[in-house]
């Protein structure tokens, strides 16, 4: 997986900024004295200093591209508005799962580079790992994709612009009910994540009736995230009955998918989550997962934004985009902190993160979609709310979107997933 590289040069200063961060107290931040609310931020704003954490390698790495994207357009379109400076001081390696040394390396390196705020890591067991490192540290740390109800209100200095497994996990567990299925079945592997949403969903589908078979929580079927066969487990999960089969893993579907079809079980039985609801275009033959369904956080993207983030990786990587997963979240985490750091006319992260809540609405303000259209009222010294692309709500004392939208996907004959419908949910 390629790093996030510019032409110019391996470290480049650009006019643009670096993350989303949720307010994480248990109540919204003051606005600093030295910008007293409404006046006009400051035109003396240093560089901007983000480091990424991000899984170059490991099971999450088919989910850099549309992260590396959404960085990409955020920090294009802040240049093109005249915003702050930014310029990326490390790109650490979060890793895989099964190999926390690698992702406490990553931590060491974005600690030490002099940045003020981090994006990442992607996956909630291994930002669980070193979030204290880093925000203990004071520096600032958002991801766009972590989901464990644990990180709610970990530290003030830790936010994220993806919401909390109870809302994808009741969005989920709504559609099986909604599809009639009686029997539930999980596929689980055994880390933060995944018990987690397993969890979630369990809860929500035996609440309205449903009886889980297999895989529930305190049975001890969990795999290790490093396993590699799944023949004994597919069997055992079809021989329960269950008419539904959730599976919460990440890149360990590749080997899972193939084994469940092996063994006959119809895919339109098959639900997936956000963490494996990838194209299978390359995985298993055309046609082979027509009506498998899955549920991605995030409001569905429109055509003029996809085609930004396909054009921009593109041009950036050279490679196509084949997924959109977590891109809106990451291009909002950018623009965000820019405009807290713009909003606080300051770079360090207590100033940042003093102005994240208030610019995403969390105290009302001018509602506005774009980074040029928000600075335009920061310069006018108004309070503004920002909507970005991935259709969150304000920051809310837990550092958690307020609100926020789940996609229900379905896959077609070309093994990718379709956009069906958005569930809205409220992160209590």
């Amino acid at each position: 997986m390629k790093k996030m590289t510019h032409r110019t040069s391996a470290v480049i200063a650009l006019a643009a900024s670096a993350a989303l961060v949720l307010a994480g107290c248990s109540s919204t931040p003051e606005t600093p004295a030295d910008n007293g609310g409404n006046e006009a931020p400051s035109t003396e704003l240093g560089t901007l200093k983000i480091a990424t954490l991000l899984p170059h390698t490991g099971s999450l790495g088919f989910l850099m591209p549309p992260v590396q994207a959404g960085i990409a357009q955020a920090l294009a379109d802040i240049k093109a508005a005249g915003g702050i400076d930014i310029e990326i001081v490390a790109e650490g390696n979060e890793g895989d799962g099964s190999d926390m040394t690698v992702v406490e390396k990553g931590a060491d390196e974005v600690v030490n580079s002099g940045a003020t705020f981090v994006l990442g890591a992607m996956s909630s067991s291994r930002t669980l790992h070193v979030v204290d490192k880093i925000t203990g540290a004071g520096i600032l740390m958002g991801s766009p994709s972590n989901t464990a109800t644990e990180l709610s209100g970990k530290s003030p200095l830790y936010f994220r612009t993806a919401p909390p497994d109870s809302v994808q996990g009741d969005a989920l567990a709504n559609q099986i009910i909604s599809d009639g299925k009686a029997t539930v079945g999980f596929l689980t592997f055994n880390d933060d994540y995944g018990l987690g949403l397993r969890d979630t969903i369990q809860s929500v589908v035996e609440a309205n009736g449903a009886e889980v078979v297999y895989g529930a929580k305190g049975d001890g079927n969990e795999f290790p995230v490093d396993q590699k066969s799944f023949s004994s487990e597919v069997t055992a999960i079809k021989d329960s009955g269950a008419e539904a089969i959730v599976i919460v893993t990440f890149d360990q579907i590749n080997q899972i998918l193939p084994e469940l079809l092996a063994q006959g079980i119809d895919p339109a039985n098959v639900y997936l989550v956000d963490g494996n609801a990838n194209s299978f275009a390359d995985v298993v033959d055309p046609g082979k997962v027509v009506g498998m369904q899955g549920s991605i956080p995030g409001a569905q993207a429109n055509d003029e934004f996809k085609a930004e983030l396909e054009s921009i990786y593109k041009a950036e990587f050279g490679e196509d985009l084949q997924s959109l997963t977590y891109g809106p979240e990451a291009y909002d985490l950018v623009n965000i902190v820019a405009l807290a750091a713009t909003k606080a006319g300051a770079t360090d992260s207590a100033s940042v993160q003093a102005q994240l809540a208030p610019v995403t609405g969390a105290n009302g303000g001018e509602e506005c979609t774009t980074f040029a259209d928000c600075l335009a009222l920061l310069n006018e010294g108004k309070d503004i709310s920002y909507r970005g692309k991935s259709g969150t709500g304000p920051l809310n004392a837990n550092n958690d979107p307020s609100s926020a939208y789940i996609g229900i996907y379905k896959y077609d004959e070309n093994n990718n997933p379709v956009f069906q419908r958005a569930v809205q949910g409220t992160v209590g």
